[in-house]
């Protein structure tokens, strides 16, 4: 099974990634009057954890810097209900996919079906040590077929986030150290670079880094040395054999037409960079 997650999370991250590339999604956490992207991104990817403080937010999202979760959370929800920031995401999710869609393919019965049995997986397992999944669990499955097919998809991405979290906990990986990994693993060169730290202080990515040479997972040259290849591998593999048991309630006839039924929706998402 661990083949059938890999192929699901190529399948489905794009349609997640609408969520945060494109601009519908922003307009509407815009129109409720969250100030700036982020405000937007932590309150309504938050909202179904309920109003938890800021530290149970950056635990549950894990790669952040200390004090980012803080600086928009509870501040994000002070004027504007966790469920508005909710529905909007979902509004504006639906509304990217079905544009970039276009009618014919989102109003296509293999789009319903994929739909239904993204559902069926995403809804199917256990809730146990996954706290944003089980987050997720708790909202409606939406009626609409394109809302349902990403409502399901980023349900999906919640349950493999949660356990790929679980890997490099006990991997002993830590946040801004899961973004070196990630950084080294696409060839970016040197990992300090990276979108998601570079704008860290350097003393903190210096002490990052620093760390990482200590336990011989970097080299001096800042790249991956052979035990730091194998961590990451490890930590993928592992990541893909928790992420597997959604795809258990679905029938290996029921994954093969999956498959089938995502694909030109997928590609059509790909073809459009998810935005």
């Amino acid at each position: 099974m661990t083949h059938t997650a890999r192929r699901m999370y190529e399948l489905l991250e794009p349609i997640c990634l609408v969520t945060f590339l494109a601009e519908e999604c922003n307009r509407e956490l815009a129109a409720l009057g969250h100030r700036t992207y982020w405000d937007g991104y932590f309150a309504s990817r938050a909202a179904p954890l309920g109003r938890v403080p800021a530290q149970v937010v950056h635990a549950a999202f894990y790669s952040f810097a200390d004090g980012e979760a803080a600086r928009h959370i509870p501040s994000a929800w002070a004027t504007i209900p966790p469920e508005a920031s909710i529905a909007a995401r979902e509004r504006g999710s639906a509304a990217s996919l079905r544009r970039i869609l276009g009618a014919e393919l989102a109003e296509d019965p293999g789009l319903v079906r994929a739909a239904d049995l993204t559902a069926k997986a995403a809804t199917g397992a256990p809730t146990e040590g996954r706290v944003m999944y089980a987050g997720m669990r708790t909202l409606p499955v939406p009626s609409d077929p394109v809302a349902r097919l990403w409502h399901s998809a980023t349900m999906l991405r919640e349950h493999r986030c949660d356990g790929h979290i679980a890997a490099l906990v006990g991997a002993r990986i830590g946040g801004t150290e899961a973004h070196v990994f990630s950084a080294l693993a696409q060839g970016i060169h040197p990992a300090e670079s990276f979108g998601r730290i570079h704008h860290l202080p350097k003393e903190r990515l210096a002490a990052v880094m620093g760390g990482l040479r200590e336990r011989g997972l970097v080299g001096a040259d800042g790249r991956f040395t052979s035990a730091g290849r194998e961590t990451q591998q490890r930590i993928e593999v592992l990541t893909d054999q928790l992420a597997a048991p959604p795809y258990d309630a679905l029938s290996p006839a029921e994954l093969d037409e999956l498959v089938t039924r995502l694909e030109p929706i997928t590609a059509t998402v790909v073809a459009a960079g998810s935005q």
